[in-house]
């Protein structure tokens, strides 16, 4: 029988990373920036910089500039009490990414992905795994701190409910349900999204091949959940930080239900007390217009808002 608990705190081998401007051009589209939004998307802008949600691309990309094998990637050392797992019945459940330092535009060679699991649970749905990555440069300087957790379902351990986490990310408020939002930001991906996306580094088959969504039962093709990630994060940074990129210091949520290429997205933003570092705590959701459902819940993100600044 796998031991679960071995899990938590078990650390996977470093991993190079790296990054050009031509990658965050490629991202910034990817996530929807419009022709208008200068900084990310004309690299001769003299505010040109990374969108701050860019670093959670790195840990499927790498340090490659071409395609990769997606099945290939999701591969890596045995860890000590690691069940069996189905890479084909993992869905991401939540993604959070903490900027501690601003992002070079060229990463150059040396940079790492350092990754621990904090956290298992298992429940009669399967496990969920949370993982913590950071981004050192080659002088070991922490730039970004990412959890993310994937829900592998079916997975069986013990066979009973289980839960250990030893860190992970904070805990926003709810969504003030007395009020109306502060910020309202609809947005169009295209049909040709996930195209654009893939770009970055996940090269999943679900992403491009209908068969393959269908087989999972999508009914077709749906978008990255870490494009739609971006889409938010694009919402956040404009309304509440003003387009300045350094204003965003963390941006989390929960992914609670798919997007297709080509749906219509509103994303919805509330202004809700003070968080760390002079920041405001800003708790939000992303709503699919085409299909009605909340597609990120328990969003939480810490901005410094910036007055008077535009795209």
């Amino acid at each position: 029988m796998a031991d679960i608990a071995k899990v938590v705190g078990a650390t996977l081998p470093d991993k190079p990373v790296a990054w050009n401007k031509r990658d965050l051009l490629t991202y910034a589209v990817g996530v929807g920036a419009k022709n208008d939004e200068f900084p990310f998307i004309y690299e001769l802008d003299p505010n040109f910089a990374a969108l701050p949600t860019y670093p959670v691309v790195l840990a499927l990309k790498g340090a490659d500039q071409d395609v990769n094998l997606f099945s290939e990637r999701l591969k890596g050392r045995p860890v000590e009490g690691m069940p069996n797992l189905d890479p084909n019945r993992v869905v991401h459940a939540t993604q959070s990414v903490e900027i501690i330092k601003p992002l070079p535009l060229v990463s150059g060679e040396g940079w790492t992905w350092k990754s621990r699991y904090t956290g298992v649970v298992e429940n009669k749905s399967g496990l969920i795994l949370t993982a913590e990555n950071l981004l050192v440069d080659p002088k070991g300087e922490v730039y970004a701190k990412l959890y993310s957790s994937s829900f592998n379902l079916g997975a069986k351990a013990t066979g009973e409910k289980f839960s250990k986490f030893i860190a992970g990310p904070p805990q926003g408020k709810p969504i003030p349900k007395d009020r109306k939002p502060d910020y309202v930001v609809t947005d169009q991906t295209t049909p040709e999204q996930a195209l654009i996306f893939r770009l970055s580094g996940d090269y999943n088959p679900l992403h491009i091949d209908p068969r393959i969504g269908k087989a999972a039962g999508f009914g077709g093709v749906i978008l990255h959940g870490l494009s739609t990630f971006g889409f938010a994060g694009r919402a956040v940074l404009k309304t509440v930080g003003g387009g300045d990129p350094a204003s965003v210091r963390y941006f989390g949520v929960r992914f609670t239900a798919p997007v297709k290429p080509g749906d219509a997205l509103e994303t919805s933003i509330w202004e809700v007390g003070k968080g760390p570092n002079g920041s405001t705590e800003v708790a939000f959701e992303t709503k699919n217009l085409t299909t009605g459902k909340v597609v990120l819940g328990s969003g939480l993100a810490y901005v410094v808002k910036k007055q008077g600044a535009k795209l």
